[in-house]
């Protein structure tokens, strides 16, 4: 199918290469991890940050999920990037990991049990990480990001369990703009074959299972612990996505709005689902996470006066701030 043809090529056309003679300060690290819950081992790669190994603090740390037929070597990829904010002190220093998974399983827990990626990742796998290596126990500290079908199984996955995980930066998420499976349009899953989406959500599909793993669906079920959770939320699509991937996240966003969780969205003007863009698009998730760690700082106290008079004209509204829950 289409989408198996375009992420074989989607890292080699992410102009990394643009970066590939940069020397690295940072440490690339093999590892697996046994497991009977899916398909033994997985292997990984993670990315330490230069004064990994004298650091006293644990670091923060971002699962990066690679797309549809990717894998681990992604983090290679990206390292290029990573070392070069690290370097000019765009980025706060963290760990990064990204595991091999089965090609295009979702990040699942598939329907017929036979894997279940879902229950790795967000389990052993985290639990494998914090063990091995210098990484926080902290939820709000503990990232999870991903491009396409990565970006599709991190935003599951943060919206699931938003007590895990502080923060969620998903790229061109694989989603549908719909919240049943009933109204799925042909446009929506042109490319992606039927046995694909059996194999996950079983034969046939399971239209309650499917909505119960939709993250549109999740926003509008599980609204007030996510909200109450504080988890940040970032979304982007490029508006010309060859994949249509768009209006799933123009779909999710007004979700997201509608149900009054604070999130930051981008609709990319101009970029695709491969090419040039990436990098910078990259750049930019990965800063997000870094705001996370080190928030915007404070208004100079110069703007008190204004925020006070702000503030005497919104106290004589009757309506109140879009954001405002009873």
């Amino acid at each position: 199918m289409i989408e198996h043809s375009l992420h074989c090529v989607v890292l080699v056309l992410c102009t990394f290469t643009v970066l590939a003679g940069a020397a690295h300060a940072s440490e690339l690290r093999e590892g697996e991890v046994e497991s009977d819950i899916v398909p033994s081992p997985v292997r990984y790669n993670i990315l330490l940050p230069d004064g990994y190994d004298s650091a006293e603090e644990p670091f923060p740390l971002v699962l990066f999920l690679h797309g549809g037929t990717g894998d681990r070597s992604h983090l290679t990829m990206l390292r290029p990037l990573v070392d070069e904010l690290w370097e000019d002190g765009s980025l706060p220093k963290m760990v990064i990991a990204t595991p091999s998974v089965t090609k295009r399983c979702f990040y699942m827990d598939f329907r017929d049990g036979s894997e279940k990626w879902e229950t790795f990742l967000v389990r052993p796998f985290l639990a494998h990480l914090r063990n091995e290596y210098k990484i926080t126990s902290d939820p709000k500290k503990t990232f999870i990001s991903g491009i396409s079908m990565g970006g599709q199984g991190s935003l599951r996955m943060a919206l699931k369990y938003p007590d895990t995980f502080g923060a969620v930066a998903a790229l061109e998420p694989g989603v549908m703009p719909v919240f049943k499976f009933k109204d799925v349009r042909p446009k929506h899953r042109f490319y992606r074959a039927e046995n694909v989406l059996e194999r996950a959500f079983g034969t046939p599909i399971d239209e309650v299972y499917w909505e119960a793993n939709n993250p549109a669906a999740i926003v509008a079920a599980n609204a007030g612990k996510i909200r109450s959770s504080g988890l940040e939320v970032y979304l982007e699509c490029g508006d010309e996505d060859t994949l249509w991937l768009y209006e799933g996240a123009e779909f999710l966003h007004q979700t997201l709005w509608e149900n009054k969780i604070r999130h930051e969205y981008h609709l990319v003007r101009g970029a695709d689902h491969l090419g040039p863009s990436l990098a910078p698009r990259l750049t930019e998730a990965l800063k997000f996470l870094g705001r996370v760690l080190e928030p915007w700082g404070k208004v100079d106290l110069q703007f008190d006066a204004v925020f006070r008079q702000v503030d005497e004209l919104k106290a004589q509204l009757e309506e109140k701030d879009h954001y405002s829950v009873d």
